[in-house]
């Protein structure tokens, strides 16, 4: 079995706790409370026959990423970079955002992810792509669990490749 660390990083309110209560417990909130610091947990999961226990980081969001204490990064092999659909401010900076993770963990396997897509349509969705800075990877609904599972997998599948 692999076992691998991932960060979920991303501004305040953006719903990383709610990706991870979505993955880890299959349940959501509609109860807002501010991450403080780290929360951890793991789960394992099944990739292309292959056990990947993915052990999980949500960790305190900050408008800024070089405010999150460094240490936080340490060891991570993959990064969930959550924003709000719903929030331009969330992805205004997303590009210089990433290459400052990167020049934390530069091998890490990144996956931009836009979060909250039950609260737009098709169409704002689609246009949203012309907004960011960088491809979207996922769409996700903590809410409703949509693309949840898959996004997982589709990080697990490159993070056991980079261990082949």
């Amino acid at each position: 079995m692999i076992s691998k660390k991932v960060i979920l990083t991303g501004s305040f309110g953006v719903g990383k706790t709610s990706l991870f209560n979505q993955f880890i417990y299959s349940k959501f909130s509609e109860k807002y409370l501010t991450t403080i610091g780290v929360k951890v947990n793991k789960r394992l999961i099944e990739v292309d026959g292959q056990e990947l226990n993915i052990l999980l980081w949500d960790i305190a969001g900050e408008i800024k990423q070089d405010k999150v204490p460094v240490n936080y990064f340490a060891g991570a092999e993959g990064i969930l970079y959550v924003f709000d659909v719903t929030r331009k401010q969330t992805y205004d900076n997303i590009e210089q955002e990433i290459e400052y993770i990167k020049t934390l963990i530069p091998h890490a396997v990144i996956k931009i992810v836009g979060n909250k897509s039950d609260l737009l349509d098709q169409a704002a969705l689609d246009a949203l792509t012309q907004h960011v800075d960088v491809p979207i990877d996922c769409l996700t609904s903590a809410k409703t669990g949509d693309n949840v599972e898959q996004l997982f997998e589709i990080l697990g599948r490159e993070l056991i490749h980079i261990s082949a």
